[in-house]
C-alpha cells in the first residue's frame, strides 16, 4: 500500500513542519485529562468502580490517540509524497580484450602459489569480473595456439571455460607470435573503441611459425594494443617432476623470459610491459591495466514521480471513522 521510504520525496517538504503541532496537541489532551475529569451519570456504584477502574481507563484516550494520528497523516499527505522511478539509458564505448595465455608445461613451477597457471588463471578471473561492460575472449598458447572463447560480454561462459585451462592441452612449447597472432586475428574485425590484447607468458619464443615482433607488428597494423606479462621469479624456481615410482619431486629450474623482447613488443603497439615475481605482483599488474584500459559510459538518467498521499488521506479517514466508533460503542458502554 505504501512506498518504500526511501524512494518518497515530498513536494511541499515545508508543511511537514506542521508535525509539531501533534505532541502540542497531546499535552492539550492531558492537560485537559488531568484539570476537568470527565463526569458520568450512573444508576449505581458498581458503573462508577466500573468507569474508574485502571484496566479500563485508559481506553478514554483512544479517541485523542486516534484524532492525532489522523492529523499527523493528513499533515503528511497535504505535504505530497511522491515516489520516483528511474531507469538510464547507457552508451558504452566498450574495450575488446583478449587475454592470451602460455599454458606451457613451465607455467607449473610452483614459484606462485599454488603455481604460476593457477595463480595466472584466478587473478585474470577477478580482472574479467570488474569489467562488465567490455567483450573479452581467451585464448591459450603453447607451441601452438587456440581460441578457448571468442569474444563474448557472457562472462559467465567465459569464467566456466577458464577452470578447463590445464597444461597439456597442447603441444609443449612456447609460441608467442603465433599467441599473439591469434588474438588479434580474434581483434582485427573488431569495432571497438579500444582494442587490447593481454599477453602473458614466462618464458621465450621457442615455437610456432610466426615471429613475435612479426605478431607484435600486425597488431599494430590492427590497432590493438598489447599489454605484456612476464611471470616467473628471479633466479630459479622450483618445478614439479614425477619421479619413476609416481612420487611427486621437484627440481629448481633457471627462469628464462625474454624481457627485451616482450617489452619491445608492448612499445611497438603502445602497451606496456610488466614483470610479476609473485601472486601479490600479479595482481598489481591487473589492477594497474584495469586503471589504464577503462570503458567510457555516457549516462542519461530518467525520473518519473507518482503523487502518493491518497494511502496517507485514507487512513487518516479510517482512523477518524474510528474515533467516532470508539467514542460511540466501547466509551459509551463503559458509562452506562
Amino acid at each position: 500500500m505504501f512506498p518504500a521510504f526511501a524512494d518518497i520525496a515530498f513536494k511541499n517538504p515545508e508543511l511537514l513542519w506542521l508535525l509539531v503541532l501533534l505532541p502540542l496537541m497531546v499535552a492539550y489532551h492531558v492537560f485537559l485529562h488531568r484539570k476537568n475529569m470527565p463526569q458520568f451519570r450512573y444508576s449505581s456504584i458498581e458503573g462508577a468502580r466500573k468507569a474508574a477502574s485502571p484496566r479500563t481507563g485508559w481506553l478514554t484516550h483512544i479517541p485523542a490517540a486516534l484524532r492525532t494520528l489522523a492529523v499527523g497523516l493528513l499533515i503528511v499527505a497535504v505535504a505530497r509524497p511522491q515516489s520516483s522511478s528511474s531507469w538510464q539509458d547507457v552508451t558504452t564505448e566498450g574495450i575488446d580484450i583478449v587475454l592470451c595465455l602460455d599454458i606451457s608445461g613451465s607455467m607449473l613451477a610452483e614459484d606462485f602459489k599454488p603455481n604460476r597457471l593457477e595463480a595466472s588463471k584466478k587473478v585474470a578471473q577477478n580482472f574479467l569480473q570488474g569489467r562488465p561492460n567490455d567483450r573479452v575472449g581467451l585464448v591459450i598458447f603453447a607451441a601452438e595456439s587456440f581460441t578457448q572463447c571468442p569474444l563474448t560480454t557472457d562472462h559467465s561462459i567465459l569464467l566456466n571455460l577458464f577452470q578447463d585451462v590445464k597444461t597439456g592441452m597442447l603441444e609443449d612449447g612456447t609460441a608467442i607470435g603465433l599467441g599473439l597472432a591469434t588474438s588479434v586475428q580474434r581483434l582485427k574485425d573488431s569495432e571497438a573503441v579500444s582494442k587490447v590484447v593481454i599477453l602473458l607468458t614466462d618464458g621465450d619464443n621457442n615455437a610456432g611459425s610466426i615471429a613475435p615482433m612479426t605478431a607484435a607488428e600486425i597488431a599494430r597494423e590492427f590497432g590493438v594494443r598489447v599489454y605484456t606479462i612476464g611471470v616467473g621469479t628471479r633466479g630459479t624456481a622450483p618445478f614439479p617432476f614425477t619421479d619413476p615410482f609416481g612420487r611427486t619431486r621437484y627440481q629448481d629450474m633457471e627462469v628464462r623470459i625474454n624481457e627485451p623482447l616482450l617489452k619491445e613488443m608492448a612499445q611497438m603497439t603502445g602497451g606496456k610491459y610488466f614483470r610479476a615475481t609473485d601472486n601479490a605482483a600479479l595482481e598489481s599488474v591487473y589492477s594497474e591495466i584495469d586503471a589504464l584500459e577503462k570503458s567510457k559510459i555516457d549516462v542519461t538518467e530518467y525520473r518519473k514521480r507518482k503523487e502518493e498521499f491518497l494511502p496517507f488521506a485514507l487512513l487518516a479517514l479510517l482512523l477518524v471513522i474510528g474515533e467516532v466508533l470508539v467514542r460511540h460503542t466501547i466509551l459509551r458502554s463503559l458509562i452506562n
